[in-house]
């Protein structure tokens, strides 16, 4: 499994929110170029980064924040946040990310979501974004009535990379992974999994490898790591062992 490292942009700062509130942001550096490199020296080899301001502004809020990172290092970076059109998933996908998340898209557009991922064979990602099993999108401030198995089914023949699961209820809080939820999503389709929300220490990490599904692909993680409660390298070693 892989260990996403998580920055998250806010008015080009590195912030952690809690379930998603814009208004609880956390301010952990000044620099996301230089924290992402000091993820690079802990040798993760994936870097999960979200333009918080783009999710609700519908478009690119952190470019600036964003390019300087891609520039700084030579971690695979998988970007989303506010990418609601082809032009701007080819624009980042010709600056250096690796793989564009789609979320409020794959509501609102999943034509163009498909699209996107046959132009772009496995360097196309769905963000799905769930508060008690239900979608919620422009950067979790509009619920719908679609639930994560819905969506996520609607992609199972587009070619997507993989699913980045999130449970906004647990979201910054450090209340674990919702790992019953990862595992129900990851046995519905075939698409790989990436559970994110609520990672406080390593045995939540270790809650996931137990459940050992072979369409869990990896776990993403900001405030533990920001904070010290979960050693990284310690992780890493973890999550690369064999489930």
């Amino acid at each position: 499994m892989i260990l996403f490292p998580a920055i998250d942009l806010k008015a080009g700062r590195c912030v952690r929110l809690v379930q998603g509130d814009m208004t609880s942001a956390t301010v952990f550096s000044e620099d996301p170029a230089a924290q992402a490199q000091a993820f690079e020296e802990l040798e993760f080899k994936w870097l999960h980064v979200v333009d918080l301001d783009g999710a609700v502004q519908g478009k690119a809020g952190n470019a600036s924040a964003v390019t300087q990172i891609l520039a700084r290092v030579a971690l695979r970076v998988q970007l989303g946040g506010g990418i609601r059109d082809r032009a701007a998933v080819e624009r980042w996908l010709e600056a250096g990310v690796k793989r564009v998340i789609l979320g409020t898209a794959a509501v609102r557009n999943p034509a163009f979501v498909r699209d996107a991922a046959r132009a772009n064979p496995g360097r196309i990602a769905v963000g799905i974004d769930a508060k008690e099993g239900m979608v919620a999108v422009e950067g979790w401030t509009d619920a719908t009535a679609l639930s994560a198995t819905e969506l996520a089914r609607r992609f199972e023949d587009a070619g997507v990379a993989c699913l980045i699961y999130t449970d906004i209820a647990r979201d910054g809080t450090g209340r674990g992974l919702n790992v019953e939820e990862t595992a129900r999503l990851a046995g519905a389709v075939s698409i790989p999994v990436i559970a994110s929300g609520g990672i406080g220490s390593i045995e939540d990490l270790r809650a996931l490898k137990r459940r050992a599904h072979p369409n869990i692909a990896g776990a993403i993680c900001g405030r533990a790591l920001y904070d010290g409660r979960l050693d990284a390298r310690a992780a890493l070693s973890l999550m690369d062992a064999p489930c």
